[in-house]
């Protein structure tokens, strides 16, 4: 993407505060392949580990557009028939649409994007505010880095999908339902069997010798391609509690997932209470968070426990959350979780508190 992971990180928020809409073309490199009759079971989707409960696809985005609200999202699907999927749907935004097309009688029109831009596929697992098209942020962020817009092309059901996909599945999330999983997890460990939507597939679209591309789940590209984008979330959510937010890391020992550290310059007491708030909210998945001063560097761990053990007292600078929402694949939850907050800053105007580094 021509940039540094720090100054991606910027983009990622200049984009979302300035998105623009993509290019439509007439035509696109999938236009060549249009397949109607095809067996699922047949293809080349893979199955991960051996407990799992079937072949999924893993790096699919889908593209949900209903009653003028469009969103772009990550979920994984299980093969379960010649021309059926189950998707795995949590409370969040495809989740409202699909709902709110069996309230209205319909199925959701959805098409399943494999092997894309990174400026897709990260503002697509961006958490953004419910109506907010991630189309348009994707386009804004590849200009910001490549200085070229993201290209969609209108398919049969007329959706709008990018037009350089190697793949693109043109169907619809049924009302019906079917069992889902086992699956091994972003944790590492196996998610169980749900009742889950069905997904029938219409159409496949693809490039001529088309790449089929994966994520491996509970690796570091599937920690990469869930946490790296919800950074930029935390970052502008704190910075409008903070006004110094200098670096967000969801770390890989919490999966990139489920902890993190965000580095701060306070201002007074209790930013530090308030940064934990304003994180947690930002990313409900999260259940620790660590706050940091400037000085620490919060890619290296060594750094960030030494900040806990030199500037953090429990009786102050502990928040829990009890009953709170948190992440299904937390395998220690119940319904609800415990969430954390650690704040390992240093007190304003403290003395002793800074690390002499040798000369």
């Amino acid at each position: 993407m021509k940039t540094t992971p720090m100054e991606l990180t910027k983009k990622m928020m200049q984009a979302m505060s300035s998105p623009s809409p993509p290019l439509e073309v007439e035509a696109a490199p999938f236009d060549n392949n249009i397949l109607t009759d095809f067996d699922l079971r047949e293809s080349s989707v893979p199955k991960f580990y051996p407990g799992d409960g079937g072949r999924y696809i893993t790096a699919g985005v889908v593209v949900a557009e209903h009653e003028g609200f469009r969103n772009l999202s990550f979920h994984r699907l299980m093969v379960i028939g010649e021309n059926k999927l189950a998707i795995r749907l949590v409370p969040r935004h495809l989740y409202a649409l699909h709902k709110r097309a069996l309230d209205s009688g319909q199925d959701l029109k959805i098409a399943v994007a494999v092997g894309l831009c990174p400026a897709i596929m990260l503002s697509a697992a961006m958490n953004l505010e419910f109506g907010r098209d991630e189309l348009t942020v994707a386009n804004s962020l590849r200009q910001l880095c490549l200085g070229e817009p993201v290209s969609v092309k209108k398919i049969k059901n007329g959706l709008l999908v990018p037009a350089y996909a190697e793949y693109v599945f043109e169907g619809r999330i049924t009302k019906e339902v079917h069992d889902e999983g086992p699956f091994v997890d972003i944790t590492g460990t196996v998610d169980p069997v749900r009742k889950q939507p069905v997904v029938e597939i219409d159409r496949i679209y693809h490039r001529d010798e088309p790449i089929f591309q994966i994520i491996l789940p509970g690796a570091d590209e599937h920690y990469l391609m869930m946490g790296m984008p919800r950074e930029p979330v935390i970052q502008r959510t704190v910075g409008l509690t903070v006004p110094e937010v200098h670096a967000v890391r969801l770390t890989e020992g919490g999966c990139c997932w489920l902890h993190g550290v965000v580095s701060i310059t306070k201002q007074k007491e209790g930013d530090g209470v308030n940064a934990i708030m304003a994180s947690l909210g930002a990313h409900p998945s999260m259940k620790m968070v660590t706050i940091v001063d400037k000085d620490i560097d919060i890619f290296d761990d060594r750094e960030v426990e030494w900040a806990v053990a030199t500037r953090f007292q429990g009786h102050k600078g502990l928040v829990i959350i009890e009953n709170a929402r948190g992440s299904s694949l937390d395998p220690s939850a119940d319904e609800t979780t415990t969430k954390v907050g650690i704040d390992a800053t240093k007190p304003i105007g403290g003395e002793g508190f800074d690390r002499v580094r040798p000369v």
